[in-house]
């Protein structure tokens, strides 16, 4: 190689072949099979995504114009076509609500006057929960907007209950201000208790920490706004319209509501009360089974973490052999992004590969891989697409292709080739390697996992060089020489820069690719020793005609042709002019670049000192704390759930007897699922504890909030039963169902219960014939908010656009559990209502005898005979 020395020195063009290339020639980025840079953009945090992509979009033709006329810009997968579109299907769904809402009001009270009531009620609220909203920096996202679409159902709840009321003491012939002071008056502590009531059930959610208290924490947020508003306009806005757009029913429009539909259920219902009344233990039977029931679905349905979106977006890692060149793994890189575009419902595919590029654990055997797939109505699910790309892609040998839909709600924060990971740690490395191929190798044939594999890198290829010290010493050679000679030869050493009128390019080093290939070229490498050559640096010095210099830019200039140093072009303006001028041909520029020369040297062969050792070594080895780790990696197949792949991991480790030294557990957004799953019971527990309190404290009796919340359990069975008919998980959104169940289903056991102990007050009725009446005057209204809460729920159960998995079962528990609490709280809330009014009447004639004995009150006396 040539060295730096006083002005002294050769053309560049006798020594070396300068040829235009990119800065790094082991990095490799292909767009549709084309060679590309691609560039990767991040929104930062809090930024409005939509906002950020439309800017970008108005300055790339800007940047464009910049550019030489053969560059062409293209977006490759624009992450905001399918955020639009879920936006559009989420606000139609919300539109959709409202109607049905409306709707149902209307097919029970068949008065337009009435109906418009609730219509302005819901609307009003949602835009209140909007301002709240805006004043605490929430933004419109999946689960805002997944929260006020389920608010449709809960904020009309309050207005259905005073527009009723106010509409029976009209119906009776009362005047409509009467009419509404009384109402609302009447039922002014039952909204208060659904309202509250329903936001202690998300106490539990907002104090819950981790990702999922983060994540769940807006929304619970936003659906508490929405019923505190919808409260205050409940007992404000509610009676205040009533007042001035109802009117009292003409009389034949009287008589033909009696013989409406509703009046012949009414009367069906109130005949089988009475035979539910009557057979109370059956009924009680029926409680208690439902509460078993409950127990052994929840063991039994499949658990999920978070739903499996379809964003119409894939990425995938590209694992190659541990021995593969680069030349080789990009050859792998293009058969694997030739086969994906091939399929009919891709669209776009970019994919890089190199040493640093950042593809997969970073390593020159990876690569990433990005797919954008065509409008959901132009293809099938993405889970059938990877599943036919599957076979295709093992075809090619020596290398695998992962590939992985990219979610909306993304967790673990682990890279790997899959979803979801498994660690194994061990006390040494021996047993590791021992380990996990064997774990690997069964899991492969799991009918439960897919893409199955390990970050073990245990047999890539090495060469050691070791240097015998004392006669490097002898010769006046150190190791940071060494160190250099080696980088200047193998590495890509920046060396010059050439400045033209717009641009600047680099000139970088490196030895002609062909003598880089095996570890035989180590042989041909020299070392200059200190003092000889360059002054005061160390120089390392190859055999000339093996040089290659490469300049990261401009026009190709053709490689010199000679390969023997000569002693010409002695004075600096002469030298200078010759270098720039093969640097700069084509470029009409003027380099700054330093003076490049040689003189006579001493040069001394690497194989005189040292001497090399090929063998295998690993690539990566990762510690988690004391322990040597590795990591599993693995998706799912199609209807397998992530409780089935935990079962089917423990269950491969007993069969393989693996010992106690090698141990596991699931990493990333499997461990987080795990926790979640050990932590369901504590936060439905929680739930129900909170509504307790909250209702004892407004009842002021401990034995009153237990009737109310014996609407639990039918609830439960209704959500989980319907998860199973729909083969879909409870997972995270499941469980967020669960938990609002908890409040909505009670409203049912507060009407009755509410009407029930003031009736029992005010005109001194017995238990049975106080619930009774209850029941029946408290039936319209439990049919209407059951039935526009189930009509909320419905275009959350039936969407099936972008993104739509993670809303969907949300709507369907929702709508499970309400049918089957409406069918079967109507006859067991009063059943258990009279049993526990005896039991409180039989508690409270204890305490009355046993008072004075333990107070030191007076006894009762006995009756005068």
């Amino acid at each position: 190689m040539v060295a730096y020395r006083n002005g002294a020195g050769v053309r560049l063009s006798d020594v070396a072949e300068v040829v235009d290339s990119v800065e790094d020639t082991r990095n490799l980025g292909l767009s549709n099979g084309q060679p590309s840079v691609l560039v990767i953009l991040f929104r930062q945090p809090g930024a409005n995504i939509i906002e950020t992509i439309d800017a970008i979009k108005a300055a790339l033709p800007h940047l464009e114009a910049a550019m030489p006329a053969d560059v062409n810009v293209t977006i490759a997968i624009d992450r905001s076509i399918t955020i639009r579109q879920s936006l559009r299907d989420t606000e139609f769904t919300l539109a959709l609500a409202i109607g049905l809402v409306t709707l149902v009001v209307y097919l029970f009270l068949r008065d337009i006057r009435s109906t418009m009531i609730p219509f302005v009620a819901v609307p009003v609220s949602i835009i209140g929960t909007f301002g709240a909203m805006y004043l605490l920096g929430y933004s419109l996202d999946i689960l805002s907007l997944m929260a006020l679409t389920i608010a449709t159902g809960f904020v009309v709840d309050d207005a259905i209950v005073v527009l009723e009321n106010v509409s029976r003491h009209l119906e009776a012939g009362m005047p409509r201000v009467r009419a509404a002071l009384i109402g609302a008056r009447e039922v002014g502590f039952t909204v208060l208790s659904i309202s509250l009531s329903l936001i202690a059930v998300f106490l539990p959610i907002l104090l819950m920490g981790g990702i999922l208290g983060r994540i769940f924490r807006e929304f619970t947020l936003t659906l508490a706004l929405a019923i505190l508003i919808s409260l205050a306009i409940s007992l404000t806005t509610t009676p205040m319209m009533c007042a001035l757009f109802l009117r009292p029913r003409p009389p034949e429009l009287e008589r033909e509501r009696r013989r409406s539909f509703f009046e012949h259920v009414l009367g069906a219902y109130e005949g089988s009360l009475v035979w539910a009344l009557d057979h109370r233990r059956f009924v009680l039977f029926i409680f208690f089974a439902a509460i078993a029931l409950n127990v052994f679905l929840f063991y039994v349905v499949p658990k999920g973490f978070f739903p499996q979106q379809d964003t119409g977006r894939l990425v995938g890692t590209l694992q190659a052999d541990q021995s593969v060149s680069f030349q080789l793994m990009t050859q792998k890189l293009r058969q694997m992004m030739a086969i994906v575009q091939q399929d009919p419902a891709v669209e776009h595919v970019v994919g890089y590969t190199g040493v640093g590029s950042g593809g997969g654990f970073g390593q020159i055997n990876t690569g990433s891989v990005f797919v954008s797939l065509k409008p959901i109505s132009q293809r099938p699910s993405i889970d059938e697409v990877i599943a036919r790309l599957r076979p295709q892609l093992a075809k090619v040998p020596g290398g695998r292709l992962f590939l992985v839909a990219v979610q909306d709600i993304r967790s673990g924060g682990r890279q790997s080739n899959a979803q979801y990971q498994y660690t194994l740690q061990a006390d040494d490395s021996a047993q590791l390697s021992k380990w996990t191929p064997l774990l690997v190798r069964e899991l492969e044939h799991s009918s439960v996992l897919a893409d199955v594999s390990s970050d073990q890198q245990q047999r890539g290829l090495e060469s050691d060089l070791i240097i015998d010290r004392p006669t490097a010493s002898r010769l006046g050679i150190t190791p940071a020489q060494i160190d250099n000679t080696l980088y200047d030869a193998f590495g890509q050493r920046q060396v010059s820069v050439i400045y033209s009128a717009i641009n600047q390019y680099h000139v970088v080093m490196e030895i002609d690719p062909r003598y880089t290939q095996h570890p035989a070229s180590l042989a041909d490498i020299y070392v200059t020793p200190s003092g000889s050559g360059a002054a005061g640096t160390a120089q390392s010095n190859l055999p000339l005609g093996t040089v290659k210099a490469a300049s990261s830019g401009g026009a190709n200039v053709p490689a010199a042709t000679s390969a023997t140093a000569a002693a010409a072009a002695n004075n600096n303006s002469a030298r200078n002019a010759a270098i720039n001028a093969l640097g700069n041909r084509g470029k009409g520029s003027v380099s700054s670049g330093a003076a490049v020369s040689t003189t006579k040297e001493t040069m001394v062969p690497l194989a005189a000192f040292a001497h090399y050792n090929a063998g295998n070594a690993p690539l990566s080895v990762s510690h988690q704390g004391l322990f040597v780790a590795t990591t599993i990696s693995f998706n799912l197949q199609p209807g397998a759930s992530l409780g089935q792949a935990a079962n089917e991991i423990n269950d491969a480790i007993t069969r393989l007897r693996m010992p106690a030294s090698v141990h596991g557990n699931l990493a990333g957004t499997a461990q987080i699922f795990q926790q979640s799953l050990n932590n369901e019971p504590i936060l439905i527990m929680a739930a129900i504890i909170a509504v307790y309190i909250v209702l004892g404290v407004l009842y002021e009796s401990y034995i009153h909030p237990i009737t109310i919340l014996s609407t639990l359990p039918s609830a439960g069975v209704g959500a989980l039963l319907a998860l199973m008919l729909f083969h879909t998980e409870f997972d995270i959104i499941g469980l967020i169902a669960v938990i609002l169940l908890i409040g909505i289903v009670k409203k049912n056991a507060i009407m009755m219960i509410d009407f029930a102990i003031e009736a029992k007050r005010a005109e001194h009725l017995t238990s049975y014939d106080a619930i009774y009446q209850a029941c029946r005057l408290r039936f319209r209204p439990i049919m209407m908010t059951t039935s526009a809460a189930i009509l909320g729920a419905v275009p959350l159960a039936l969407s099936f656009g972008n993104g739509s998995e993670i809303r969907r079962p949300l709507g369907i528990a929702i709508m499970g559990g309400l049918v089957i609490s409406q069918l079967l709280t109507i006859y067991t809330t009063p059943v258990v209502y009279l049993y526990l009014d005896d039991l409180a009447q039989r508690l409270a004639r204890g305490r009355q005898r046993l008072w004075p004995r333990w107070l030191g009150g007076t006894t009762p006396t006995a009756p005068a005979e």
